[in-house]
């Protein structure tokens, strides 16, 4: 308690005017005896006294300051046990967080940025189909050149429908270079940039508003490894496309879906993993219904798995099968 009632005051200023109080007046007055500011009459059962404000305040302020000299003595032994380290961490050099969140755009693309322009050799990038704005191919643009101006080589990975849009290829004919290559496969999961080795960004949400940057050698080696598993079957952007041919009926973008349908995915998600749009994907899952002579859904899983056009050592469309 740190207030007296109005009452209180009151009559503890009557107390010490007087030098007593008669204890019938007080009970509607307990704060009075909480703060210990009154005792019994020695002389008198009827009568309280006052205890002097010095007394009182004393009282009051002992454990109040006990416990402030207990504090202070924790936070004396808490720095005497940090010093050694406080002493190690101004001698050592920055140290980088291993796995850092960014959250929001802006700060992704600062990220991105710094770690582009710090890049010295390669760079990596793994960028499944989606609608690009104007902007953001632009943002690209300005990032990316400095980097060739460098002789930085740039390796690309699209999905084969970036054959069919005119704003990829006006980006990628941006860049004709021998340092600079381009390649699609069927499938690609999520984006991801590798720069010199060094840092890796990856998304953790759908809508791309968080991302983390990955500074684990261990990790970005195995990011690597997983890039390099994928160009290794992928298609130079510069040949024809790889799904126009057919086999047995059957284009290559046709086997990709029904690997796809075969392991359970929905329309909308094969339609992401391959980076066409749902409508298309549900044209193309006609057609194979069609060739297959499919009449539901569930039959065509079944017609596939009979088919034998899937076969277990197929390579990816386009690919040798290596990694």
């Amino acid at each position: 308690m740190t207030e007296l009632c109005d009452e209180g005051r009151r009559l503890y200023g009557i107390a010490l005017r007087t030098g007593r109080i008669a204890r019938t007046d007080v009970e509607t007055a307990p704060c009075l005896m909480e703060f210990a500011l009154l005792h019994p009459d020695p002389d008198d059962a009827n009568w309280l006294r006052p205890v002097a404000p010095s007394v009182a305040l004393a009282q009051r302020l002992s454990p109040i300051e006990h416990e402030i000299t207990q504090r202070r003595r924790l936070s004396i032994e808490l720095a005497e046990a940090f010093e050694p380290f406080m002493t190690l961490s101004a001698q050592a050099p920055a140290t980088t967080h291993s796995i850092t969140v960014l959250e929001g755009i802006d700060r992704i693309n600062a990220a991105l940025d710094l770690a582009t322009a710090q890049c010295t050799t390669e760079m990596l990038t793994v960028q499944p189909m989606r609608r690009r704005p104007e902007h953001t191919l632009a943002q690209g643009l300005e990032r990316d050149r400095p980097l060739i101006e460098r002789g930085c080589r740039i390796r690309t990975l699209y999905q084969h429908t970036a054959r069919y849009s005119p704003e990829t290829l006006a980006y990628v004919a941006q860049f004709a270079s021998g340092k600079v290559e381009y390649r699609t496969i069927d499938e690609l999961v999520e984006r991801l940039i590798i720069c010199d080795e060094t840092v890796a960004f990856i998304p953790t949400r759908s809508d791309g508003e968080v991302a983390l940057e990955l500074r684990h050698p261990g990790l970005v080696r195995y990011l690597i490894k997983v890039f390099e598993f994928m160009w290794g079957r992928a298609v130079p952007l510069s040949t024809g496309a790889p799904y126009e041919t057919d086999t047995d009926g059957i284009t290559e973008i046709q086997h990709s879906i029904a690997k796809l349908l075969v392991e359970g995915h929905v329309d909308e998600a094969i339609a992401r993993r391959l980076g066409m749009n749902v409508r298309t994907c549900r044209a193309h899952i006609a057609k194979l219904a069609t060739a297959l002579g499919s009449g539901s859904r569930a039959q065509l899983g079944y017609l596939i798995a009979q088919s034998g056009i899937l076969k277990p050592d197929q390579p990816i469309a386009g690919g040798d099968g290596h990694p």
